[in-house]
């Protein structure tokens, strides 16, 4: 995959760049062997950066302009984690120029309730009778985690996500208001899933036992309510009833089909559900994904596929299908909380409590709710020696041992100079913890009875000589 540093980007003037790519490819797909090679059509995926905006490891250039229905016009009104439909030409440097942004909410609603563990960074959402699942890569804005908990009912919120395995959506965004503080949308509510129990007569359905009442609605882009079978993917937007128990539907689409053209290349994330592994296929997003005798796999083995795993995949729209050329994991395998103890502009690494952070272009940096949104650039620039962080991301071997961060978040408190780190880890002839470059003496405690194939849990601290100590044991 393409994971190109920051500098790559902003080293390149774009339309030089791009142009020159163009030029080089004849304006035809892509080469994965060509370092100058192009690819024209669909690039599906949560929003990583602005300046102008970062989606799947690549800066897109923008007019500025974003086509929805949600009130979101600009792309100054789009947040980190909103996931993006951007139609366009992107090289394998890096940089790409985008014909139409299209932003779509999955949800928007009041809430019903909410959980956050504020330790495993993780919770669920209900609303409109929808479970949406909360993790530590899910962007917040508005408000945070544990306001919403402490008044769920008091707030109403804007959900971008994937469909989960169990019909359930991954946040990658939430964006909250207080009831009584409206998003600049014409409808109320929004709601995507799988039509069931449709009455055609009464004009009503349900979409995971949430009902929908569509005798006052209107077909979008020539979707016709004759075509409503059970199973069908649709996106319907509408009230509440009175009795917050119905959604009385103005507007309701077939949301089957996010890509428009026939032999686009695709770029699109989400989690893998109705896996089939004798037919080689799934779906993601509702899109089918054929996989084939040429599909490389990159952080990940075709062994390892299976309902609910989240992946990136790069390939070919045809005839309603995407044949899969690149299927990437992108479930994060390395946590760590820790303190900056330097910064490397120029290679955009931090060490971050003795271990290497290696930035690229797809790592989403959350400066937090309260920040003011800033450019991919000044995200990098903002980092400084002192900040503690949370770095979600891939352990690597390659010179020595690195964490490649897929997401960083700032936190407010902080250990001084002590971290908590998960990953695979080896012990050393001399008995102490090695793991990515880091060498973590055991001091007091005891390494016996670890399971070097699983991951472990460490704590430790900076005994202030160039060297870290563990401050209490292990655990698996």
């Amino acid at each position: 995959m393409k994971h190109s540093l920051l500098a790559s980007a902003v080293k390149l003037a774009l339309t030089g760049a791009l142009a020159g790519s163009l030029i080089a490819c004849g304006g035809g797909g892509s080469d994965s062997s060509d370092s100058a090679s192009v690819s024209s059509g669909t690039s599906v995926g949560p929003v990583s950066g602005f300046g102008s905006v970062y989606v799947n490891g690549t800066r897109f250039a923008t007019d500025g302009t974003v086509q929805s229905d949600d009130g979101i016009a600009l792309e100054t009104q789009l947040e980190k984690g909103m996931i993006l439909k951007v139609q366009g030409d992107w090289g394998s440097q890096g940089e790409g120029e985008a014909r139409t942004v299209t932003y779509d909410d999955t949800l928007r609603g009041p809430v019903t309730s909410m959980t956050w563990d504020a330790i495993a960074r993780a919770g669920e959402i209900l609303m409109l009778g929808q479970t949406v699942v909360l993790d530590g890569q899910t962007v917040f804005r508005g408000a945070t985690p544990d306001e919403i908990v402490a008044d769920a009912t008091g707030y109403r919120v804007r959900v971008s996500g994937w469909r989960t395995a169990e019909g359930k959506f991954r946040a990658s965004f939430v964006g909250a208001k207080k009831i009584g503080f409206d998003f600049d949308d014409t409808n109320d509510v929004e709601i995507e899933g799988v039509v069931a129990n449709l009455d055609k007569v009464a004009q009503t359905f349900t979409i995971r036992n949430f009902p929908v009442d569509y005798t006052s609605a209107q077909p979008e882009d020539g979707f016709l309510f004759n075509d409503l079978v059970d199973g069908m993917l649709v996106e319907v937007e509408g009230a509440l009833s009175a009795d917050k128990t119905t959604l009385l539907a103005t507007e309701i689409d077939d949301e089957s089909d996010w890509f428009d053209g026939e032999d686009d290349d695709v770029e699109i994330s989400g989690d893998l559900y109705d896996y089939d592994e004798a037919s080689r296929q799934f779906l993601v997003n509702g899109v089918l994904v054929k996989m084939t005798a040429n599909t490389e796999f990159d952080d990940i083995r075709e062994s390892d596929l299976q309902d609910g795993l989240h992946v990136q995949i790069e390939g070919e729209f045809r005839d309603g299908v995407l044949y899969a050329e690149e299927v990437e994991g992108q479930e994060s395998d390395v946590e760590l909380e820790g303190v900056i103890e330097s910064v490397d502009l120029v290679n955009e690494a931090l060490m971050v409590s003795g271990v290497k952070v290696q930035l690229t272009t797809s790592t989403l940096i959350d400066e937090g709710d309260d920040n003011e949104r800033r450019t991919r650039v000044l995200d990098i620039q903002s980092f400084k020696a002192g900040d503690y962080l949370e770095v979600e991301g891939y352990q690597r071997s390659n010179d020595g041992g690195y964490l490649e961060a897929v997401g960083v978040k700032y936190e407010s408190g902080s250990d001084g100079d002590c971290a908590e780190l998960e990953a695979l880890v080896t012990v050393t002839g001399s008995g102490s913890i090695s793991v990515m470059n880091l060498e973590i003496l055991p001091g007091a405690y005891s390494l016996g009875g670890l399971d070097l194939q699983k991951e472990v849990e460490l704590e430790y601290c900076s005994t202030g000589a160039g060297q870290y100590e563990l401050s209490s044991n292990p655990e698996q």
